[in-house]
């Protein structure tokens, strides 16, 4: 018998795994060991009052912290939206972007480049009030946006990555 007892006070009792005879194929070693690094990343959110307080404010009814922050390592965050219509190349423009992640979208960057490859800006975005939406405010000249490449890059508290490309025409 193989018992188990969750955050919540429940107990489930079945019958323990047996031993798998099969070697494990590479995609379930690879499984083994992003579950292994996620395990290591809760342990170390409980490690930290500060961010587990984070994590067990945005646990439901029965997970912890813990679970919380292992879920958030196996997700990048969103890029929903990418608005550049008042982007006209100017200093003082804004690009706004819509990033969402199952807990928190940590950073925003923005990388803007001539269709030769050549940068002309890069940076930070900044988080609106609610941290959905993220204003990137240009800081260059770019004179001819057709061929330019803009490249939005989300990363949440586990350094989970997501990449948004867009070529202006």
């Amino acid at each position: 018998m193989f018992r188990r007892r969750r955050a919540d006070g429940k107990i489930f009792v079945s019958r323990h795994p047996g031993e798998q005879e099969a070697e494990p194929t590479q995609a379930q070693v690879s499984v083994r060991e992003k579950f292994q690094q996620a395990a290591i990343y809760g342990r170390s959110v409980l490690s930290n009052p500060e961010t587990k307080a984070e994590y067990a404010a945005a646990a439901k009814p029965g997970q912890s912290a813990y679970n919380v922050a292992v879920a958030d390592f196996f997700r990048a965050p969103d890029i929903e939206e990418v608005d550049l219509s008042a982007y006209s190349g100017q200093v003082g423009n804004m690009i706004r972007i819509k990033a969402t992640d199952d807990f928190k979208v940590q950073q925003v960057s923005v990388r803007i480049e001539n269709a030769d490859a050549s940068l002309i800006e890069e940076g930070q975005a900044v988080a609106d009030a609610d941290g959905r939406f993220w204003i990137y405010t240009a800081t260059a000249v770019n004179e001819n946006l057709t061929g330019d490449k803009i490249t939005v890059t989300a990363t949440d508290r586990p350094r989970n990555v997501s990449r948004q490309e867009q070529v202006l025409e």
